[in-house]
Formats: C-alpha cells, structure tokens, sequence
C-alpha cells in the first residue's frame, strides 16, 4: 500500500501550483491531506476529485481554515468524518477511512502558537485524543494516522532546536505526549523509522529560504 500525506497549506493554492498534476503520477492508494482551506461549495472544479480515487473532505465551518481530505483507490466500508467531538470536529480535524480492522486517518492537529487560548485547546485535545487511540489499539483496530501533528519529537526533528524549546511545536509537554504516544500507546513513527538519518525533516517553514537552506 502507497500512502501519501501532506499539508496543501490550501487545496485550492496547492491545485494552482501543480499539485493534482504531480499527484497523477505518483499511484498512491490513498492520499491524505491536512489544511484544505475549503468547503465543499468551492470545491466545484473536476480537479479536486482526481480520477480513479473516491473523494472525501470534512471541511471547517469557518470559511479558510484548516480541514482535512481523503483520496482512496478502493472504496472504504465506513468513513468517519471527526471522533464526535463538537469543538474538534467544527474545525475539520480527523477524516477516518475504514478498511476492516484497519484505520487510515488524515489528521490535522492545532498549532499553539497564535495564543495562549489555542495552546490550551491543543492540550485538551492531546488529552482526549490518547485514550481514544489507546481503546482502539486494544479493541485491535491498526492504525495509520497520516497529518500533520505540528509538535517536532526529537532534536534529530528540528534544525534549530535549541531556539524553539519555548515555542509551541517543541514544547516539554508536547514532546513528553509522544513519548507516550510512541510508548504505551503503542504507535510508531514511520517516518524516523525508515529515515533515521539527521537533516532529514517533513516540513520546512515557507519564510527565508527554509527549503532551500534545508531548515526543517
């Protein structure tokens, strides 16, 4: 199975830019994507629903902002649009497709770093969320949970870590969360498994140059 997951920082910008036209050729068997900034009415070009794919958004109800989608070959047997939480769920956070016993989850965690009212949200999240996914480990449901998390977990994770320990995305607390999600919860993180090299990062700021100077 060929997975692939990425923030669209806009469908609508990423589809400008090329996106739909690169995703033709890569034959992935599901595509998640984070940060849709869209609801459905915009969504009205063919583009948006690519060929070959059964096409899932959950969208946010503030026009813009955040929202998550799923594109899979086949089709799944339950598709759960949030985790019925009314707060999270209203912002367009959690899109899961269902195949059997396993999960495949576009997610898209909020950043902290606007306020300290969003920070807070974030924690609440976190707290509700690691139960939830230790029930359904037990329950024995897989789980691939594809998105953007925005907490780095490792040094090895961030360039400039040492700079960032008091921000939002590098936080004790936050980084402690994945410690136990990596531990008890059973999870692993996929990507540091398969590329367990320094310098190698998921996501690059889209100020000074980060992608080219490789600031991660």
């Amino acid at each position: 199975m060929r997975i692939i997951t990425l923030n669209a920082n806009g469908i609508r910008s990423a589809a400008r830019k090329g996106f739909f036209s690169w995703l033709a050729q890569q034959n992935a068997d599901i595509v998640c994507i984070q940060e849709t900034k869209a609801q459905l009415p915009q969504l009205d070009d063919i583009v948006y629903f690519p060929q070959g794919y059964h096409c899932y958004y959950h969208s946010a109800e503030k026009p813009g902002y955040s929202g998550v989608a799923l594109y899979c070959r086949q089709q799944p047997e339950q598709v759960h649009y949030g985790l019925g939480w009314p707060d999270m769920d209203s912002e367009g956070r959690w899109l899961e497709a269902r195949y059997g016993a396993l999960s495949v989850v576009s997610l898209y965690l909020p950043s902290g770093s606007s306020k300290e009212e969003r920070q807070a949200f974030k924690y609440q999240l976190m707290d509700r969320l690691m139960p939830h996914l230790q029930e359904q480990k037990a329950q024995g449901r897989e789980l691939i949970i594809c998105g953007d998390w925005n907490i780095a977990h490792k040094e090895i994770d961030l360039k400039n870590w040492r700079g960032n320990q008091k921000n939002s995305g590098f936080l004790p607390e936050e980084r402690a969360w994945l410690d136990r999600l990596f531990g008890e919860a059973g999870l692993v993180d996929a990507f540091r498994a398969l590329e367990p090299r320094p310098e190698q990062y998921t996501w690059w700021s889209n100020r000074g140059q980060a992608w080219a100077k490789n600031v991660g």
